[in-house]
C-alpha cells in the first residue's frame, strides 16, 4: 500500500459466484486483500472469525443462513471487533434493509455499484464512518413512520451523559443531516461537528452514525414525523 500499512482485508458473502468474482476483482485491483469469500450466511460468519477482516460485503438472501443474522452474529462476536459489514442488496428500498442495519450493519450498496464507488465505501467504513446517504437514512426514517411508537420507550443508554450541544447534533444527525449540513445549521465548523458527533457515539458506545439514527428513533429521543429542527 502507499501508505506502508497492511492491505485492507475484505470477505465477499454472496449466494452468485460471478457476483463474488466480479467484486474480488475490483477489490484486488486498488490492493484491497479478498481473505475469503462466502456463498450462505454460515460461511459467511466463519470466514470473518477465521480471517478476522476489516470489512464484510454481505448478501441479504442466502440460503442456510440470510445476511441479517450472519451480521448480526459477526457484529455480536467481541473476537471480531473491529469488523464492519457493509449489506449488499439488489433494490435500495429491500425491506430486510432497515433490519440488516439494527443487526450491526454499517451500510449498504446496491449490487450494481460502480467499481469505484464500491472501493471507495469498503475503504469509507473500514476508516470508522458509516456508509449512509442522506437520501437512504430519510427512507429509514420514512419505514419507522408507518411502524407503531410503543407508548413507552426504555432507552437502554443514559443520555444524562450528553451535553445539550451533543443531544442537538443527535437529534439533527438523526434526520440525516450530512456533518456539513450539521455545520450550516448550527454554525459550526465541520471538524468541530466532527468531533461532537465522535463524542456522542463514544458516549453512547454506539457502532457510528447509522446505529445512532436507529438509536435516535428507538428510544424516543426523536419521534416519527416529529420534529424537523428548522
Amino acid at each position: 500500500m502507499k501508505s506502508g500499512r497492511p492491505p485492507l482485508r475484505a470477505v465477499i458473502a454472496d449466494d452468485q459466484g460471478l457476483v463474488r468474482t466480479g467484486f474480488r476483482m475490483i477489490l484486488a485491483a486498488d490492493g484491497i486483500d479478498v481473505t475469503a469469500e462466502a456463498a450462505d450466511g454460515a460461511e459467511a460468519v466463519a470466514a470473518a472469525r477465521r480471517t478476522r477482516p476489516d470489512v464484510v460485503l454481505m448478501d441479504i438472501r442466502m440460503p442456510e443462513m440470510d445476511g441479517i443474522e450472519a451480521t448480526r452474529r459477526i457484529t455480536g462476536d467481541a473476537a471480531a471487533d473491529g469488523t464492519r459489514v457493509i449489506i449488499l442488496t439488489t433494490y435500495d428500498l429491500d425491506h430486510y434493509v432497515y433490519a440488516a442495519l439494527t443487526a450491526g450493519a454499517s451500510g449498504f450498496l446496491l449490487k450494481d455499484v460502480t467499481p469505484e464507488h464500491l472501493v471507495s465505501a469498503v475503504r469509507l467504513v473500514q476508516a470508522g464512518d458509516a456508509l449512509l446517504a442522506p437520501t437512504i437514512t430519510r427512507r429509514l426514517i420514512e419505514r419507522f413512520t408507518h411502524r407503531d411508537v410503543p407508548e413507552a420507550v426504555a432507552p437502554h443508554r443514559d443520555l444524562s451523559g450528553l451535553t445539550a450541544r451533543e443531544l442537538e447534533v443527535l437529534r439533527l444527525l438523526a434526520t440525516g443531516l450530512t456533518n456539513a449540513e450539521l455545520a450550516s445549521r448550527l454554525f459550526l465548523s465541520p471538524t468541530t461537528v466532527k468531533t461532537h458527533v465522535g463524542r456522542i457515539l463514544s458516549k453512547l458506545n454506539l457502532r457510528d452514525r447509522v446505529q445512532a439514527v436507529v438509536f435516535a428513533y428507538e428510544t424516543g429521543l426523536i419521534t416519527p414525523g416529529g420534529e424537523q429542527a428548522g
